[in-house]
């Protein structure tokens, strides 16, 4: 488990991360939401421990990870930006990364570059991108390491090779109990691994919350109704988040179980009604502008 308390850490006079609280459990995939410049980037480099926070406190396994080597075993970063030996190739990066990981398995990457294309003896250099993000990748799931952090690791693939690097996070979290930390600007790139997902914003943490929960809690219902005295009546007792009229449907994200919002509905006997499917960036420009912030205005599609 990962535990975050009061984390801060500025640069010169820009607070890049700004008092932030978070856990990350085990068993599950911890999404990072933000833009560019929202700390993410600042927040895995100090649960990394590459840098030292000002204030506040990082446990991974109950234990600091700053300077202390036998934690650091147990993370593999994957930065937004990878770095690469000079003149190396996928076997020299293989030989490095074997002889600080003590767990690293030597036959898995090797297994792993053939099956997703790459040559052990090509330069990296002349790798595309989305090359270098599958190398580190597969140099992640074969280093034993128990957390990963993705900075931006999604992006650069191409849907198949997303998908394919989806699918090893989930057999390594089913085999090994690998627990992944991926941040992303792109929320829809998270929705179908994630299982808790963070909002930062200028450093702080605007939410935090369990997807299935938020998703199970929240309801989009399209409706048409009889006249205006039926949609008055209709309204009374729920908890509406958003509303937005087109011609004579109204779309409304509320508060409440699906069956009980379906009830409801079925109660006021409107024209029509149903009750769809949110995605994760309805269910955030919910939660946010309830707490008085504009997600569509820092969240990129």
């Amino acid at each position: 488990m990962i535990t975050i308390e009061n984390l801060c850490k500025s640069f010169g006079k820009t607070k890049a991360v700004n008092d932030v609280t978070l856990s990350v459990r085990e068993g599950e995939v911890f999404g990072l939401i933000g833009t560019n410049g929202a700390g993410k980037s600042t927040l895995l480099r100090l649960l990394t421990g590459i840098l030292l926070p000002d204030s506040g406190r990082i446990l991974i396994d109950e234990e600091p990870v700053y300077d202390r080597p036998e934690v650091k075993e147990k993370i593999f970063f994957i930065s937004d930006d990878a770095y690469f030996f000079p003149n190396s190739t996928p076997g020299t990066m293989r030989d490095y990364y074997s002889s600080i990981y003590p767990l690293f398995d030597r036959n898995r990457f090797d297994t792993l570059l053939k099956g997703f294309g790459l040559d052990e003896n090509r330069k990296i250099s002349g790798f595309s991108k989305g090359m270098k993000k599958q190398l580190m990748v597969l140099l992640a799931v074969s280093s034993g390491a128990k957390y990963l952090f993705c900075d931006e690791t999604f992006d650069g693939l191409d849907p198949v090779m997303r998908q394919g690097v989806k699918s090893l996070f989930s057999k390594d979290m089913s085999d090994r109990g690998l627990v992944p930390l991926i941040a992303s600007h792109n929320l829809r790139e998270l929705e179908d691994i994630c299982d808790h997902v963070g909002l930062l914003h200028q450093g702080g943490v605007l939410l935090s919350e369990d997807l299935s929960e938020m998703k199970l809690n929240l309801q989009k219902v399209q409706v048409v109704f009889k006249d205006e005295e039926t949609r008055e009546h209709a309204l009374l007792g729920l908890d509406v988040l958003l509303s937005e009229q087109r011609g004579r449907l109204w779309t409304f994200t509320v508060r409440g179980g699906r069956e009980e919002t379906e009830a409801h509905f079925r109660g006021a006997e409107p024209v029509f009604f149903e009750v769809l499917k949110l995605s994760l960036e309805e269910i955030f420009i919910s939660e946010t502008e309830v707490i008085g912030y504009d997600v569509k205005s820092f969240i990129l599609d």
